[in-house]
C-alpha cells in the first residue's frame, strides 16, 4: 500500500489512528561530534502523511498531535515515526507535515528525474545514483567526464520543459504487469511490499520511484546546474538546485556581491580584477616582508654574537617570525659552544621554538624543553625545534638550560 504522502504529495494535514507505540532509541549527532541516543517511541499509524526516507530522498518532518516527529523510517509496508511522547494505540491523531521541507524535497526529487531523463536522452549519460543534500543535490553520471557544453544544453532543455508545464503523474503497477519492463529504474528494495509505483513526466520519462513529487513541472520554477565534479570510479557528479533553492542561492550570491562591492569599492563586473590586484599586492608585500625578516635575523644574530653577555645560554623571543627566521639566526651564529634558545609567537600562548648548540646537549635537552612548553618537536645535528602551546613557561626553560650549563661546568 502507498502512504498518503505518496498518493497526494500536496496534502499537509490529516487525521488517522495509532496502530502501535513501542519504546525505541534514536541515534543522533551530539554537540561534541559523537553519537548520542535519544529515548522515545516508534509509532505506527494506519496511514501517514510523513514520507519515510527512501529512493535517495530524506524523510519528512512534522508533528503528531503537535508532538515533533524526529525521524520517519520505512519497515516493510509500515512507517515508524520516532517521537518522545507515547501515544495510545487506537487513538485518533492529527498529523501535520513540515511543508517547507516537503515541498523542497518534491522540487529536488522531480528535478532529479527530469535532469536524469534529459541527460540520457540527449547524450546517453546514465544516472547511477543521486543524493538530495541539505543545500545542493548531486546526480552521479556513469561517465568519466561531462563537457561544459553538455551541461549548458541539459540546463536549457530542462528549463524549456518546465516552461512547457508538463504534467507529472503517478500510477501503481503490479509486479507481473508487462508495463513494468518499459519503466526505468535501479531495482526494488529487498523488503519491498505491494505494487510498484511509477512516476511519469509526460512525454519525457517513466521511472520507478517511492518519493514525493510535484504534479506539474511548472512547480519546479527553475533548475540551475552549478557544475560538475569528478566522482568515484570513473564517474562524474552533476550538482544542481531546483525551485526555491535557486532563489535562496541567488539571494546569498547577491548578498555576497553587494558586500564585495562595498569592500572593493568597484562594480560587480570588476570584482575579479580587483581581487587579482589585491592578491598580487599581497604577494609582493609578503615577499618584501620576508626579505626584511631575513635581514633582521642576520642583524640580530650579529648583535647576539657580539654581545658582552654572549656565552653559556642565550635567549631571544620575538612575537613576529617563523621557523626560517629562527634558523637564519642559528646559521649566522654558527656556534657549537653556546646554547641558543629562540622562540616566536604569543608570549603567553602558542608559538614556535628552536634550541641550538652542542649536539649532545641539544639531544638531551630538546625533548625536555618541548615537555616544559607543552609542545612537540624533533631534531638532529645540534638543532631541536617544534611547536609549543605554553610560551609563558619560557623562563622555566631558561632556568633548565642554565642549570644544565652550570652542572657541565662544575663537572669539568
Amino acid at each position: 500500500m502507498a502512504f498518503l504522502c505518496q498518493r497526494d504529495s500536496y496534502a499537509r494535514e490529516f487525521v488517522t489512528t495509532v496502530v502501535s507505540c513501542q519504546p525505541a532509541e534514536l541515534q543522533t549527532d551530539g554537540s561534541n561530534g559523537k553519537k548520542e541516543a535519544l529515548s522515545g517511541f516508534h509509532v505506527v499509524l494506519e496511514d501517514t502523511l510523513l514520507f519515510p526516507e527512501g529512493g535517495g530522498q530524506p524523510d519528512d518532518r512534522g508533528t503528531i498531535n503537535d508532538i515533533s516527529v524526529l525521524r520517519v523510517t520505512r519497515r516493510g509496508a509500515q512507517a515508524d515515526h520516532f517521537i518522545q511522547t507515547p501515544l495510545a494505540p487506537g487513538s485518533q491523531v492529527q498529523v501535520q507535515v513540515d511543508w517547507e521541507r516537503r515541498f523542497d524535497h518534491m522540487q529536488q526529487h522531480s528535478g532529479q528525474h527530469l535532469i536524469t531523463a534529459v541527460a540520457d536522452s540527449l547524450f546517453g549519460l546514465k544516472t547511477t545514483s543521486w543524493e538530495l543534500g541539505r543545500l545542493r543535490s548531486v546526480i552521479e553520471l556513469d561517465s568519466p567526464s561531462v563537457t561544459a557544453e553538455q551541461v549548458a544544453t541539459i540546463e536549457q532543455s530542462v528549463n524549456e520543459k518546465i516552461r512547457d508545464r508538463l504534467p507529472v503523474s503517478v500510477q501503481e503497477l503490479s509486479l507481473d504487469d508487462p508495463e513494468v519492463e518499459k519503466v526505468r529504474g535501479r531495482g526494488l528494495p529487498d523488503d519491498h511490499a505491494g505494487p510498484i509505483r511509477v512516476v511519469t513526466i509526460e512525454g519525457v520519462d517513466s521511472n520507478m520511484c517511492c518519493g514525493t513529487h510535484v504534479n506539474n513541472l511548472s512547480d519546479l520554477q527553475v533548475i540551475k546546474i552549478l557544475g560538475t565534479e569528478k566522482g568515484k570510479k570513473n564517474k562524474t557528479n552533476l550538482i544542481f538546485l531546483a525551485g526555491n533553492r535557486v532563489l535562496k542561492w541567488m539571494e546569498r550570491s547577491h548578498g555576497t556581491e553587494k558586500a564585495l562591492t562595498t569592500l572593493l569599492k568597484c562594480g560587480a563586473e570588476d570584482h575579479v580584477e580587483a581581487v587579482k590586484k589585491l592578491q598580487n599586492s599581497s604577494k609582493l608585500l609578503q615577499k618584501n616582508n620576508l626579505n626584511l625578516l631575513r635581514d633582521l635575523a642576520v642583524h640580530i644574530a650579529h648583535c647576539l654574537r657580539n654581545s658582552p653577555d654572549w656565552g653559556g645560554v642565550v635567549v631571544l623571543h620575538r612575537k613576529e617570525g617563523d621557523s626560517e627566521f629562527m634558523n637564519i639566526i642559528a646559521n649566522e651564529i654558527g656556534s657549537e659552544e653556546t646554547l641558543l634558545f629562540l622562540t616566536v609567537g604569543d608570549e603567553k600562548g602558542a608559538g614556535l621554538f628552536l634550541l641550538a648548540g652542542p649536539a649532545e646537549a641539544v639531544e638531551t635537552l630538546g625533548p625536555r624543553v618541548a615537555e616544559v612548553l607543552e609542545g612537540k618537536g624533533a631534531g638532529k645535528k645540534g638543532r631541536f625545534q617544534g611547536k609549543a602551546t605554553k610560551m609563558s613557561r619560557r623562563a622555566e626553560v631558561q632556568a633548565l638550560l642554565q642549570d644544565y650549563v652550570s652542572t657541565q661546568s662544575a663537572e669539568e
